[in-house]
C-alpha cells in the first residue's frame, strides 16, 4: 500500500467534536483488533481532561480522523508517554511512524534527555517491529489475567478483628489515599495518586461504592487494605461514542494491602469478597492487570483460577537521539 498524504495536527486541547471523533476512531481500531487501544488514563483525559497538560496528535485523511496519539509529558520522573492507534482501513501506509515520529519531537520538547514511553496494547507483531525499529526497548510488560465466575468462588476468610464494609463518598478520601500511597509505595503509577485522581474516577458512571471493598480493623479505625471492582458495559454510557458493545465483565480494579497487614491473607480475602460481590451483580466473567515482574501476585491469581488472557507492551527510548529506520504501524 502506499503511503497516506494525511495532514497532521497538533493540538493541546481537543474540542468535544475531535473528543468524539478520537472515542470513534479508538472503538474501529478495537473493534479490529480485539484489544482496545488507550489506556484507561488516557480516557480519562479525554473525558474530563480539562486543563490536564498532553499533546495530541490528529492524523487527518481529508475530513476524516485516520490517526491518534496522545503524549502526556506531565511525569518528570519516568519521562513522556505516548500511545496511538491507526484507523484499520489506513494502515500499513506510513501512519503509524509518522504519530511516533512526532510523539518523539513533543516529548524532546519537555525532556532534555529525550526519553519517551511508549504503550501497546495487545502486544502486536507490527508494534513490537516499529518501536524496535526506532530504537525503543521492551521495559515492561502488563498481563490481562480472566477467570469465569461460574466457578466456585470459596467464601473469604478475615483476619480477627478485620471487617469489610462498602467505600463511603466524601468520608473516606483521605484514608484511602493515605493507604493507597502505603500499599503501592514502589509502585510506577498507581502509588502517586491525588485527591484530583480519585475524584475522577468517583465521578465515572461505572462506580459504585458497594463494590470497592475495604478491611478495617474497626477497634483501632484503621483502613488495611481494599478490593476496588469495576464493571464494564453493564450500563451503555454515552461519552461522545463511549457506549460498550461487549457483554459485561467485572474487573479487580485496585487490590491493595498496607505493608504492615502482609501475612495476615488479606489479599486473598479481599480478592475473593471482590469476586463474590462481582457475581452476586451477575456477571459471568471477570478479569484483572498484573506486571508480569509481580511473581507474587500473579502466583495469587492463579491461585484463584486466573489465566493469561492478553498481554500490553511498554517500550522506552533510552536517554539520547534514536536512529531512524523502517516502517510500520503501532496498531497493525
Amino acid at each position: 500500500m502506499g503511503t497516506v498524504r494525511a495532514d497532521l495536527v497538533r493540538a493541546d486541547h481537543l474540542t468535544p467534536a475531535e473528543v468524539s471523533e478520537v472515542l470513534a476512531l479508538t472503538r474501529a481500531a478495537g473493534d479490529s483488533d480485539g484489544a482496545y487501544p488507550l489506556s484507561e488514563h488516557v480516557m480519562l483525559h479525554l473525558r474530563h481532561g480539562g486543563d490536564v497538560p498532553a499533546v495530541h496528535l490528529l492524523a487527518r485523511d481529508g475530513d476524516q480522523l485516520v490517526g491518534y496519539a496522545h503524549v502526556d509529558t506531565t511525569d518528570a520522573v519516568e519521562g513522556a508517554s505516548a500511545e496511538l492507534c491507526v484507523h484499520p482501513l489506513f494502515r500499513r501506509r506510513g501512519l503509524g511512524r509518522a504519530l511516533v515520529m512526532a510523539a518523539i519531537g513533543a516529548a524532546d520538547e519537555h525532556d532534555p534527555a529525550h526519553r519517551l514511553r511508549l504503550w501497546a496494547h495487545g502486544d502486536h507483531p507490527s508494534a513490537n517491529a516499529l518501536a524496535l525499529s526506532l530504537g525503543f526497548e521492551r521495559a515492561r510488560v502488563l498481563w490481562q489475567m480472566r477467570r469465569s465466575l461460574f466457578a466456585p468462588v470459596p467464601a473469604p476468610e478475615l483476619p480477627p478483628g478485620v471487617v469489610l464494609r462498602p467505600f463511603r463518598p466524601g468520608a473516606d478520601e483521605a484514608a484511602w489515599l493515605d493507604l493507597n500511597a502505603r500499599a503501592f509505595a514502589d509502585h510506577p503509577d498507581q502509588g502517586r495518586w491525588r485527591a484530583a485522581d480519585l475524584r475522577i474516577r468517583l465521578s465515572e458512571g461505572w462506580f459504585d461504592p458497594d463494590g470497592f471493598l475495604l478491611a478495617e480493623r474497626p477497634a483501632e479505625g484503621k483502613l488495611l487494605g481494599f478490593h476496588w471492582t469495576k464493571v464494564h458495559g453493564a450500563i451503555r454510557h454515552d461519552h461522545g461514542d463511549g457506549s460498550h458493545d461487549h457483554d459485561p465483565i467485572g474487573e479487580v480494579y485496585v487490590l491493595g494491602v498496607d505493608p504492615a497487614a502482609h501475612g495476615l491473607g488479606l489479599g486473598t480475602a479481599l480478592t475473593l469478597a471482590g469476586l463474590r460481590h462481582l457475581r452476586d451483580v451477575g456477571l459471568d466473567q471477570v478479569m484483572l492487570y498484573v506486571d508480569e515482574s509481580n511473581p507474587t501476585a500473579i502466583a495469587l491469581y492463579q491461585k484463584l483460577g486466573f489465566a493469561r488472557w492478553s498481554t500490553d507492551v511498554c517500550f522506552r527510548r533510552p536517554g539520547g537521539r534514536n536512529q531512524v529506520a523502517g516502517d510500520g504501524s503501532l496498531s497493525p
